[in-house]
């Protein structure tokens, strides 16, 4: 099986983080977005991971190579036209099985059910209050997707595509991202993977529709922050014990085991990563990026990035990579 990972996006709602680092790399609970996806592929038998980069796509790679030993490709989508545009780039490099994941979200399921699939693919769902602002499968009567609807504005069903499909047949998938890009067929200007994938099934394509137990966004910084509390929670808090004498830590957190903090109350849920000082200060809901320093603050629900300066700052801060914010003196 090969896997097709789309990063080509410039995160625009994730500024001013993506002006320095792609999108999935932006960190949450300790590690990058990208991190946490490709965790739930080990294990699995893959040949080769496709990732289609965009903009300071060289971080991808960077960061895939020394972290991870996946055999990877990577093709660089110059020009923003979209999921489908985006997949089909890997066209000429697929010729069998393919997973496509799109990295906005972080989910965890049992991919090892592909294995015994029956079916010709699946598209992964997860039930939601509010389906009006996701794209949701309808399901036929016996039980496979018959089209996909896209932010009903009447309910047809509560089961948001997630953004993992598998595909039984890639070069089949590729024709169908082909046949849309042939046909011009865009919205605002895109392709995307959705009427590709109608295609298939009109096609004759039969798809199941698999829920998966966590299905986390971050797309936007309010989601990022959620889902950093999300992952804290379920991390084994003892690390941390007796470790940073010189500070309160409230649970759950991540810490860098290279952090210095002193004088200061951590938590809950905070992310602190390598090469962080903080002295004299209070961080609650947040994520604090890689040598960054807080001296003399109060922060809450803010996002600092790498090599940042905050001091004497005492409000909620989205702050991004090489930056100094200095209130000390008012």
């Amino acid at each position: 099986m090969k896997v097709i990972i789309p990063l080509a996006g410039l995160g625009t709602r994730l500024r001013p983080h993506t002006f320095s680092r792609p999108k999935p790399l932006v960190s949450v609970a300790g590690q990058p977005v990208l991190g946490h996806i490709l965790d739930e592929l080990r294990g699995l038998n893959i040949e080769e991971i496709i990732f289609i980069t965009g903009y300071l796509g060289n971080q991808i790679k960077d960061y895939v190579d020394k972290n991870f030993d996946f055999p990877a490709r990577y093709v660089e989508q110059t020009e923003m036209l979209g999921q489908a545009h985006a997949i089909n780039l890997a066209r000429e490099y697929v010729d069998g099985e393919v997973l496509v994941i799109f990295a906005d979200t972080i989910f965890k399921t049992d991919l090892t059910r592909l294995h015994n699939l029956k079916s010709d693919g699946v598209l992964y769902v997860r039930e939601v209050p509010d389906p009006a602002r996701f794209g949701v499968t309808v399901l036929d009567e016996q039980g496979f997707v018959a089209r996909l609807v896209e932010k009903p504005k009447h309910f047809v069903s509560n089961q948001a595509v997630i953004g993992v499909y598998f595909f039984k047949d890639g070069p089949a998938l590729l024709d169908a991202t082909q046949a849309v890009i042939k046909k011009g067929e865009t919205l605002g200007g895109e392709y995307f993977l959705a009427d590709a994938i109608q295609l298939m099934i009109d096609r004759g394509t039969k798809f199941e529709a698999f829920p998966v137990e966590v299905w986390e966004d971050c797309g936007k910084v309010d989601a990022l922050l959620l889902t950093n509390s999300y992952l804290l929670s379920q991390r084994d808090q003892s690390e941390n014990d007796g470790k940073f004498p010189g500070a309160i830590i409230t649970p759950p957190v991540f810490i860098a085991p290279d952090a210095k903090i002193s004088r200061s109350i951590i938590g809950p849920n905070v992310s602190v990563a390598s090469g962080v000082t903080i002295t004299n200060s209070i961080i609650q809901n947040s994520i604090v990026n890689e040598k960054a320093t807080i001296e003399r603050s109060t922060l809450g629900s803010s996002v600092i990035g790498s090599n940042a300066m905050v001091t004497g700052v005492f409000r909620r801060l989205n702050v991004g990579d090489n930056s100094e914010i200095d209130f000390s003196d008012y």
